[in-house]
């Protein structure tokens, strides 16, 4: 009992580094061991599992009881949401012209269904938004779960007893405190992880299509680390790192290894309770920014389009690139949740540019095989920049209150 507590004792980011280490030489070692990967497919199982229900039953509590100030919040954090977005799109655009990428493609990809523009996108995002409430929570449909969430906490708010509104937020802390204990499993899940993807592809994973991986990842850093406290900066007026930082170390370490905003939602929520938010406004925030808050997914986007058209010798003038910087921003929001949820908008993407949907479907497959490193930095950059946006708003919102 002794020796558990004292590993419990170990910061969980430590241990999650342990377990990765360890995960990386059994891949190495025993790569027939594939029962190991099962403890990464059973972490990532259980937060996807539960993410759902918690994002459901804190929207509908926050909302039923949320104060008068919440919606001034809403209007700064959506406008931040989408601005950083934006300029996210816009320094791929830069990066990729300074320095054009191509691909060697030699094989047609086979079909899948992908959206082929943008009124597909809305129109999936419409269609999400009125899907039969339980199907979405059964389905991890973020935009759905928090269209019915929102309706259901305003009517609860106008049209229920304040005893209605007590026993939803107990409700909600008893799932929370469910999504605590399974984040304590977190070095096991990532052993699993990182032994499943070493096992099968080896080290060397990490420096196949070097030049693409390494515009992608520079774009990602250079938002989180440049523009994301510039940001931060302008609406607070004081030194933004410290509170980067903290963003980047507790919620874009773990949203690295499982890939998927939606489970990292309640780690967010956690981070945010640390910071001392309103928790009516970061209990919807948080669940909205791992919808609409895609600077990575823009990212993507727009670099493997660009690629595409350079790789097949398309010419896209400025004015085109600018525009598909404005179409990944709005086809980035409706990019899923989950691990490679933008890859499949880049056929939607290289349509506007010109490029054939066999050389686009080519691009979306490169796209999974150097996913282990581009969905998992651009999964850290959407992630923590949820957390890093809303915490932004809220202290501007307490702010303006103290003066």
């Amino acid at each position: 009992m002794s020796f558990i507590k004292k590993i419990m004792g170990i910061p969980l980011v430590a241990r999650i580094a342990i377990g990765l280490v360890i995960g990386v030489v059994l891949g190495l070692l025993v790569p027939g061991a594939t029962f190991i990967s099962v403890l990464g497919q059973l972490f990532i199982g259980a937060l996807k599992g539960v993410a759902p229900i918690l994002v459901l039953l804190l929207v509908i509590s926050s909302l039923s009881s949320a104060g008068k100030n919440l919606g001034v919040r809403f209007r700064t954090v959506i406008l931040l949401y989408i601005s950083s977005t934006l300029i996210a799109a816009v320094i791929a655009v830069v990066a990729s012209y300074l320095f054009p990428v191509t691909i060697a493609l030699t094989e047609l990809a086979e079909e899948s269904s992908a959206p082929s523009s943008l009124s597909d996108v809305f129109k999936n995002l419409l269609n999400n938004m009125v899907m039969n409430p339980v199907a979405c929570v059964m389905n991890g449909n973020y935009v759905g779960i928090l269209f019915w969430a929102i309706l259901t906490g305003l009517s609860i708010r106008k049209f229920t007893e304040d005893a209605t509104k007590d026993m939803l937020k107990d409700i909600s802390t008893a799932v929370s405190v469910i999504i605590s204990w399974i984040i304590q499993t977190a070095p096991f899940g990532i052993l699993g992880i990182a032994f499943d993807s070493v096992s099968k592809n080896g080290l060397g994973i990490f420096s196949s299509y070097g030049k693409l991986i390494l515009i992608l990842v520079s774009c990602m850093f250079f938002q989180a680390l440049v523009i994301n406290p510039i940001i931060v900066a302008i609406c607070l007026k004081r030194n933004p790192y410290p509170l980067v930082f903290r963003c980047l170390r507790e919620s874009a370490i773990t949203a690295f290894f499982t890939r998927s905003s939606a489970a990292n939602i309640p780690i967010n929520m956690s981070l945010c309770e640390k910071l001392g938010l309103e928790k009516d406004f970061y209990s919807v925030s948080i669940p909205l920014g791992a919808t609409i808050n895609m600077d990575g997914a823009a990212i993507t986007i727009t670099v493997m389009s660009l690629a595409a058209a350079f790789s097949t010798g398309v010419q896209v003038n400025i004015v085109m690139a600018l525009l598909l910087s404005i179409v990944a921003t709005l086809g980035a929001c409706g990019a899923s949740g989950v691990a490679g949820g933008s890859l499949l908008l880049i056929p939607m993407a290289c349509s506007m540019l010109g490029v054939s949907q066999e050389v686009a479907m080519q691009m979306v497959s490169i796209g999974f095989i150097i996913g282990i490193i581009q969905d998992s930095i651009e999964t850290a950059l959407n992630s923590s920049s949820d957390v890093l946006i809303t915490a932004t708003a809220d202290f501007m919102q307490k702010n303006k209150a103290a003066k």
